[in-house]
């Protein structure tokens, strides 16, 4: 299970420390008495990425209580939710062996553990191939094959499809990328029930358009970490006004899909009323940033981490929505 959200990090201050660590990422000879173990520690958690996984969490479980039209097992939520962080973590640490190079180079991640040398290459790389294997045995021995597959075949995605294809050769990386991240509601769905339906398709179709709006904002602001490194996100090969056109196309079709839930027979008013006006007011605000692009404007006040903040928001709410509707209807 794996998640193409990513973490906001203030860009600035970390360039410097970058170019020192680029001789270390090959290298694992840091000795151990350099890295203390608390600090080790923290740093193989770090690998996996926890505060993305947070919200593989929020479309994971509340799937799994639209699935269950109530209360899912308890024991089955936990089991679920600990495959579907070792899995992402596994991916997230293979996605850092692989980047490694130009995360040395980028402000905004040049503290992650392979660049300081805290976590050696070698050590990264075991540690992603562990949390694949061990998340994959999970899903399918404490919950189902089904959900084991889409598991693996999140993970995979990923890192192979996205990080090591799509990532450097194509401005179409992160919508098709976007993929794997958006399987956790087919395995939140398929973990409650060993099958698939239309209401995760739906959710699939959500996530799918809405991974680019949430991740081209935060582009915009990074945009000269990316073109350093020669990674064509669209803000790098195209203006403010094309990538906010897109954003705007992305917006309408994601809030279009996401009130289709109701007319097939899943959910409710309390879920449609928070469909609307989430909806709605990401509609504001991807409209707004389409045209304070339209206007030229730049710098700070063209606000474009106001929608990579709400999308968040939003999906949490929209989600919540997802858990508790069944208990309205």
């Amino acid at each position: 299970m794996c998640v193409t959200a990513v973490e906001s990090r203030p860009v600035g201050g970390g360039t410097t420390h970058a170019h020192w660590a680029v001789g270390e990422i090959g290298t694992s000879q840091s000795p151990s008495r350099r890295r203390p173990f608390g600090a080790r520690v923290k740093a193989f958690v770090e690998l996996t990425k926890p505060r993305i996984i947070e919200l593989l969490l929020i479309t994971t479980v509340p799937v799994m209580f639209l699935a269950q039209q109530g209360v899912p097992d308890l024991g089955l939520v936990l089991i679920t939710c600990l495959g579907g962080y070792l899995s992402a973590g596994g991916a997230n640490a293979l996605n850092m062996y692989i980047d490694r190079d130009i995360d040395a180079l980028m402000d905004r991640t040049s503290q992650r553990p392979l660049v300081t040398g805290m976590v050696s290459p070698r050590e990264c790389l075991a540690f992603g191939i562990t949390l694949a294997v061990v998340s994959t045995l999970l899903f399918g021995l404490a919950v189902n094959w089904l959900s084991a597959w889409l598991s693996l075949g999140a993970l995979l995605f990923y890192v192979v499809v996205y990080t090591m294809i799509l990532k450097r050769r194509t401005a179409q990386n992160i919508v098709w990328g976007g993929i794997a991240g958006c399987m956790p509601v087919l395995i939140g769905w398929s973990s409650v029930t060993n099958s698939l339906s239309w209401a995760p398709v739906v959710l699939f179709l959500v996530m799918f358009f809405w991974t680019p709006p949430h991740y081209w904002p935060l582009s915009m602001k990074v945009r000269d970490d990316y073109a350093r490194v020669g990674v064509p996100m669209l803000p790098v090969i195209a203006s403010n006004k094309v990538v906010a056109r897109q954003i705007v196309i992305y917006s309408w079709v994601m809030v279009a899909v996401s009130l289709l839930l109701t007319p097939l027979g899943y959910t409710g008013w309390f879920y449609t009323a928070v469909a609307l006006v989430a909806g709605g007011w990401w509609l504001w605000e991807a409209h707004a940033l389409q045209n304070r692009a339209k206007a030229e404007v730049t710098g700070g006040k063209l606000k474009e981490m106001r929608l990579f903040h709400w999308s968040i928001t939003y999906v949490s709410l929209l989600f919540v929505a997802v858990a508790v509707d069944p208990f309205l209807r």
